[in-house]
């Protein structure tokens, strides 16, 4: 099935090659780089793509924007925040394509989650700014005494390919709203909606140099953007190998950094849980974004009463799912991002057969009509043991492995084995038991009878190997950006 591009989205990529987005303008470079189509493999646009010199340029632009940005009162960056949040709204259809095309997801994801749920950050986090408490007094005796909430100044973003719009607004519009100005690297696979934003916050009235894009890779954007003196905190979602290599710089540089990370969610189903609605559930997860998702399900930890009826489901489900071009409104699983991806997704199959797992349901390359040439996979379940290559390794597909378990004991400790901390979930009608074992779990996020589960005002964030630094979606993301400062004056 082809589906034309709306004008806006033709319009938009005809202007190839797109710029970077530096003081408040357009900004072209030397070198260039394709955005791949994952669907056919064919080329979206041509990008710029920026070096160190593009860097220092957005951050000289951020720095000198920041004193008057800071110093407009919170409810003017609120307007401004809501004008952007309106503005995007009108063209949500526009976006959703966008962020369709470049990911491979499905439009009905993008315009039933990714827009919505984007813009729904903007607004939370502009309220947010208009009633947050910026001094805080202190009962000191013989002392006159406050915190003093203040913003950092320039603060750095990296993300990656998965959910490029919303991770973007995740992450700089708390940033904006306490006041503070960004440079931002989008993934290089991914960056047309990130792109697009820019453009749209420029026109909504954002002064120059307070939103800054410079397109391109880890060694020629992301490092120089990490190390850059005038960057006062960094925030990076992605591998758990980059994160701590941006962690080590910022440690040397003596900055706060941000760091969301990878995971190897769990999944852990008690014998007495709804097992149909469960499989079904745990279905979609791992189909979810084709799998792409961090914090999702991958390991099914499932007693040994239940496991051969809720792979059995579960399978069926997954044999059911439409893979699809992702502008098709009936696709249910698009392609993912690359064939880099794809074929990391079955080198993992491939490794896990020739590691011992029972096959519930075997994977492969998926084809599609009208979509020769495509990053299509087949969803994929294997079975047996927890030291399996696809059970203790982040594989980034739509994918998951089975083990059984015979007591909540057994389930914690294979759960726990790893050292990921993301996010997990629990599955029992038994409320007090699912309540204990997910305090057990050693994760950021431990969710009861459901997996990825956001709203705004609900913590957000990993441990261990999974993050650390704060989190997102919450009070908390706000103040993360707001530095404290005590001021006293003794009293007589």
């Amino acid at each position: 099935m082809k589906t034309p591009f709306l004008p806006a989205v033709a319009e938009f990529l005809k202007a190839s090659p797109l710029p970077h987005f530096i003081n408040g303008r357009r900004h072209p470079g030397g070198a260039t780089r394709a955005v791949i189509n994952p669907v056919d493999g064919s080329v979206l646009a041509e990008v710029a793509y920026g070096s160190e010199t593009e860097v220092n340029q957005a951050v000289t632009a951020a720095q000198n924007a920041f004193p008057a940005w800071a110093a407009r009162p919170a409810v003017e960056r609120s307007i401004l925040l809501h004008r952007l949040a309106e503005r995007m709204e009108k063209e949500a259809a526009v976006l959703a394509q966008i962020e369709s095309l470049d990911v491979g997801k499905a439009i009905t994801a993008t315009e039933g989650f990714d827009i919505p749920f984007g813009i729904a950050c903007i607004r939370y986090f502009a309220d947010l700014a208009t009633q947050a408490q910026y001094d805080m007094p202190l009962a000191i005796k013989n002392i006159e005494a406050r915190v003093h909430r203040a913003p950092y100044g320039v603060c750095g973003f990296i993300f990656p390919w998965n959910f490029p719009f919303d991770l973007l607004l995740w992450g700089i519009i708390p940033a904006l709203a306490a006041g503070n100005t960004v440079v931002v690297k989008p993934s290089e696979v991914t960056p047309l909606s990130t792109l697009y934003v820019a453009q749209l916050a420029s026109e909504c009235g954002f002064p120059a140099g307070v939103v800054n894009v410079v397109v391109g890779d880890g060694a020629g954007v992301g490092a120089p953007l990490t190390a850059h003196p005038l960057v006062r905190r960094m925030s990076f979602t992605g591998s758990s190998e980059v994160g701590r290599k941006i962690g080590e710089v910022c440690g040397r540089r003596l900055i706060p950094s941000k760091l969301e990370l990878g995971g190897k969610g769990a999944a852990v189903v008690f014998d007495d849980a709804d097992v149909a609605s469960t499989a079904k559930q745990l279905a979609g997860a791992i189909t979810f974004n084709t799998g792409q998702v961090c914090c999702t399900a991958t390991r099914w930890i499932v007693h040994e009463k239940i496991f051969d009826s809720l792979a059995q489901q579960a399978a069926e489900t997954l044999k059911a799912t439409k893979i699809g071009v992702g502008l098709d409104p009936e696709t249910q699983m698009g392609p993912v991002v690359s064939a880099t991806q794809r074929d990391r997704i079955l080198g993992y199959l491939s490794r896990g057969k020739a590691e011992g797992a029972d096959v519930v349901l075997d994977g492969g390359p998926a084809e599609v009509r009208d979509a020769k040439g495509g990053f299509f996979v087949k969803p994929w379940l294997l079975a047996g043991s927890p030291e399996n290559v696809c059970c203790r390794e982040e594989i980034f597909g739509p994918a998951a492995y089975l083990v059984k378990f015979r007591d909540e004991a057994e389930a914690v400790e294979i759960v726990n084995r790893l050292d990921y901390g993301l996010a997990n979930s629990v599955w029992s009608t038994d409320l007090a038991r699912a309540n204990r074992v997910a305090e057990r779990l050693v994760a950021g996020n431990n969710w009861v009878n459901a997996h990825n589960v956001f709203a705004y005002g609900l913590p957000y964030g990993g441990v261990n190997r999974s993050g650390l630094g704060g989190g997102v979606n919450s009070p908390a993301t706000f103040y993360d950006y707001l530095r404290d400062a005590t001021i006293a004056r003794p009293l007589a």
